[in-house]
């Protein structure tokens, strides 16, 4: 069977099955089921399947995955999260507080939990009635939440760049520490944002806020659980003392411990944070098993490897290349999640990456970004929903979007700089290698 004959097959049977409403990880593992029996026939594609299902589920690397799903749901299930909010928001006497605060809140809470929507529910549902109440515009107030919610994908912990590190077979401790500046950068893009949408609308920002400042007790309490799982993750990955896995199992467990020690969790949100991330699991273990099976299909038949000779055979700059790809994947992320997108397309769009000449380690972090992108986009911006939902309809969908628009700019920026100077990625990792 050719190998284009594959592959649009595959991504034809795809489409179709998402169309008709049917679960991704389900739709991949239907559209690689007629090939894989091609293949091995039917018997043995049965065993197959079920060793791949096993196989993920039992993967060393892949047990970061659940440990870090946990450990933000912990944060999130208690007090720790909102309390870092109202630290950066009353601890900061200036015009637009509240805003600047969100931003350093998810910035701090983006370095101890890697999802994207965990980080926008947890910091957006105490900071977006509170910037409601003190006079802030809606489209302000939800697009600096829905956008500060993607900085936990690229500040690492990241689970994109846990996931594009298992695609791609790339070191996940390079990739984490290669999303520390630009993860600085756009924390600071978007603080200029903030401040110059003060400017042209001075009405979005009160002239005065209203909070009492924290005891400092009460600000160890706040700062000390946050800076404390973000230190032991960094050193033990970075220092080399522990894989990206154990680091997590032990920020883990210390999260646990602080969470009911100084964060206030109950065995019920203790429960609930299980049960969340049992059911997070549920869902990306079935995909990541589909993206398997679906991943080996396409390179039995060698599918990634003929695409990129096709089209490296069109001579393209890989500049226009690289620009291409970016387009495809904030088109397709109207549509798609990260997570479906990186098991779905990126087997087939990292060889031709690593063909043109970009490091796949700077693709990662660029890749991450683009993924933040697509969390923000309609119809199926994610983050999007999240914020609009916890606003119990005091603000609207289109609110958001455009609330969102200027930190979407923000990105584009941040994308730009990096194939401007790839080293704003690639230096740390190269200082600790």
């Amino acid at each position: 069977m050719e190998w284009y004959f594959v592959g649009l097959g595959l991504f034809g049977l795809l489409m179709l099955f998402i169309t008709i409403g049917l679960p991704i990880p389900f739709a991949l593992a239907a559209a690689s089921l007629p090939f894989l029996w091609d293949i091995q026939g039917f018997n043995t594609s049965v065993v197959s399947s079920e060793l791949k299902l096993w196989g993920v589920w039992i993967d060393y690397i892949l047990l970061a995955v659940p440990l870090f799903v946990l450990l933000g749901e912990l944060i999130g299930k208690s007090n720790i999260g909102p309390n870092l909010y109202q630290f950066l928001h009353q601890g900061v006497r200036i015009k637009g507080s509240a805003a600047y605060g969100s931003i350093g809140a998810s910035a701090g809470f983006g370095a101890v939990c890697g999802s994207s929507m965990v980080g926008a529910l947890t910091i957006g549902g105490v900071a977006l009635p509170e910037m409601l109440k003190l006079g802030y515009g809606a489209r302000l107030s939800s697009g600096v939440l829905a956008a500060g919610g993607t900085l936990s994908v690229l500040i690492p912990p990241s689970l994109i760049l846990l996931f594009y590190g298992i695609v791609t077979d790339q070191s996940i401790g390079d990739l984490f520490i290669a999303g520390v500046i630009p993860g600085v950068i756009l924390v600071s893009l978007f603080v200029v944002i903030v401040f110059v949408w003060g400017l042209v609308r001075p009405q979005d920002i009160p002239e005065r806020e209203s909070a009492a400042r924290m005891a400092p007790l009460m600000i160890l309490y706040t700062v000390g659980p946050v800076a404390l799982i973000g230190l032991v993750i960094t050193v033990a990955i970075y220092a080399g003392i522990a894989t990206p896995t154990e680091a997590a199992a032990v920020a883990a467990l210390l999260t646990v411990i602080l969470a009911f020690g100084v964060g206030g969790l109950t065995w019920r949100g203790f429960k609930d944070a299980i049960f969340a991330t049992m059911r997070t699991m549920g869902y990306l273990g079935l995909l990541l098993s589909a993206g398997v099976l679906f991943g080996f299909v396409l390179t039995y038949y060698r599918v990634p490897q003929q695409f990129t000779e096709l089209f490296l055979s069109f001579e393209l700059s890989s500049t226009t290349v690289l620009l291409i790809v970016l387009v495809f994947y904030i088109v397709l992320g109207m549509f798609l999640e990260p997570v479906s997108m990186t098991f779905i397309t990126l087997p087939t769009i990292y060889p031709l990456m690593d063909a043109a000449g970009f490091d796949l380690i700077w693709f990662g972090v660029v890749y991450t970004i683009t993924m933040e992108i697509a969390v923000l986009t309609p119809p199926v911006g994610l983050n999007l929903y999240v914020i609009q939902a916890i606003s119990r309809d005091q603000v609207t969908i289109g609110d958001v979007i455009i609330g969102c628009l200027p930190f979407i700019g923000a990105m584009v920026v941040l994308i730009a700089l990096l194939i401007a100077a790839p080293q704003i990625a690639l230096w740390l990792p190269a200082q600790m290698g």
